[in-house]
């Protein structure tokens, strides 16, 4: 299965006394920067050196990639469009070739989400959705966006991973959230200084039609996975005559991306694969003993949460807090498959408030370092993206009044949807978002439960971009399907178009099988 990083997309009674301390929102607004917006064909002239470069090909140094024949570059652009004489950083792609050279007629570039999703070894797995007429055809072009992994990254120096966070329980928890979060902020400021706002979504589509240029080609396919569907859209909104077989799988609402309404939106869904979970999870108490009907599951989930925001709960050398505790559950419920070993680790998290000696299994470990201590690193970049892409309320009274709000019907997840993240304290972005509105072609993939970009949003960008065809997975609870959850159905679409370029006639319903 494709590895996926920890996605989004990649997280009470309150007096005015304490939200009026922690009143905080203009602390990342004291870096100035000064930018002016890029016209994408004007900037074209100033822009010839990065798309006439020649870059040098080499082993990618990673046994995934290098098994199949892949070799990778470090692609040069300027940070600033806008200063495209001024300073440059480089983004990191590889390139796995198409398997008969003859046939090849073009490349397909990749994003895995996140934002800040790692993307260079993305085919490695994903290539398996495809038909050998596809791979034949085409190279597959994996990469690390500007700002994560090994291209110019982003690095805060976060004392844990995560600026998503559940908010906890109550009031105590929450100002400890918006304390927390305020300071991942004030570290990116002080870590990166006047570069920070120069990672953006539109930036990273502008390097896309570099390297576009830099791989010889008039036109790019394109796969993007959650975030990535977003990313798509966006270059296809500014490069529309440079876009050629454009799919989108697991797709975000246009009108909701950011660190406010994206997050919210995940509330809903994430709640609905909690009972689910717990369903399940009750089908097999003799096996978790965590309850043996759903509503009596989710209560050993609440009163857990509540036990660690009263005292962090020991397992092996972590403390577990309200704030962490919840994204054990969140990280799983991207896939059906996750339920059962969910099920195990908040067993283990139970045993552990009980006082058992009982060590973290290794998958809940790496969960816990990452969550916890930002090891092996911090998710950094995915809030540099989100913040420097879209603006949001800087209030932590808003935040507030909807955590308490969601209460009713979001009783876990609604505390990481309306939780404040570090975008309340950045500073404002230095473009305007995108507004989507074309008729490029593209191919939609999308299913109905999908809790980290739900299935109304989908829509949403289905209606914007008029080019469009749809085709749904019913009654799934997965989050990108294209190499994570095989079906027929889906992956015939998406092969006969990237094959030949044919959408489908009308919108597709697809069963699970």
């Amino acid at each position: 299965m494709r590895k996926v990083p920890f996605p989004l997309l990649c997280a009470m009674t309150w007096t005015r006394r304490v939200l009026t301390a922690f009143a905080v929102t203009g602390l990342v607004a004291a870096v100035a920067v000064t930018t002016t917006a890029v016209t994408e064909h004007a900037a074209a002239e100033p822009l010839n050196r990065y798309y006439g470069q020649h870059v040098d090909w080499k082993s990618c140094d990673e046994p995934g990639l290098d098994g199949l024949g892949a070799r990778c570059a470090d692609v040069t652009v300027p940070l600033n469009y806008a200063e495209p004489q001024g300073r440059t950083i480089t983004v990191a792609i590889s390139r796995i070739p198409a398997t008969d050279p003859a046939r090849r007629r073009g490349v397909v570039l990749s994003n895995p989400g996140g934002p800040g999703g790692a993307g260079l070894d993305y085919f490695v797995e994903t290539s398996k959705a495809m038909t050998p007429e596809v791979r034949a055809r085409y190279d597959l072009i994996g990469m690390d966006p500007r700002g994560v992994g090994r291209s110019s990254a982003v690095n805060c120096h976060w004392p844990h991973g995560f600026g998503l966070q559940f908010a906890g329980p109550d009031a105590k928890s929450f100002a400890e959230s918006v304390a927390d979060q305020a300071d991942l902020a004030a570290r990116c400021v002080a870590a990166e200084g006047d570069r920070l706002p120069h990672f953006t979504t539109r930036n990273t589509a502008r390097d896309m039609d570099v390297i576009r240029a830099v791989l010889g080609q008039d036109k790019i396919s394109y796969l993007g996975t959650s975030y990535g569907t977003y990313l798509g859209a966006v270059y296809m909104q500014m490069f529309p005559e440079r876009s050629d077989r454009m799919v989108l799988d697991g797709t975000v609402d246009p009108h909701r991306y950011g660190a406010a309404g994206m997050v919210q939106d995940m509330g809903a869904p994430n709640e609905a694969a909690l009972d689910a979970w717990a369903a399940w999870t009750a089908e097999r108490d003799g096996e978790y003993h965590l309850g043996a009907t759903g509503a009596e599951v989710r209560g050993s989930v609440q009163r857990l949460i509540e036990r660690a925001a009263a005292q962090p709960i020991r397992i092996g050398d972590f403390g577990v807090n309200a704030h962490a505790l919840p994204l054990v559950l969140y990280i799983a419920f991207d896939s059906p498959h996750g339920y059962g070993l969910a099920a195990q680790q908040i067993r283990e998290l139970t045993d552990a408030a009980d006082g058992k000696p009982v060590p973290p299994d290794e998958d809940l470990a790496g969960k816990l370092a990452t969550i916890l201590r930002a090891q092996p690193r911090d998710l950094s970049p995915q809030m540099a993206i989100l913040c420097g892409d879209v603006g949001v309320p800087r209030d932590p009274a808003w935040y507030w009044r909807n955590l308490e709000a969601s209460r009713a019907t979001q009783p876990v997840f609604g505390a990481l949807a309306d939780n404040i993240t570090p975008c309340a304290f950045w500073a404002p972005p230095i473009e305007t978002p995108t507004a989507l509105a074309n008729s490029v072609p593209n191919l939609i993939i999308q299913a109905t439960g999908d809790t980290r970009t739900n299935y109304g949003g989908a829509l949403a960008m289905h209606r914007v971009l008029t080019g469009s065809r749809m085709v749904t997975l019913q009654d799934v609870a997965i989050h990108s399907i294209l190499g994570r959850y095989p079906n027929a159905c889906v992956y015939d679409a998406f092969n006969t178009y990237l094959a030949d370029g044919t959408l489908p006639a009308a919108d597709v319903t697809c069963r699970d099988d």
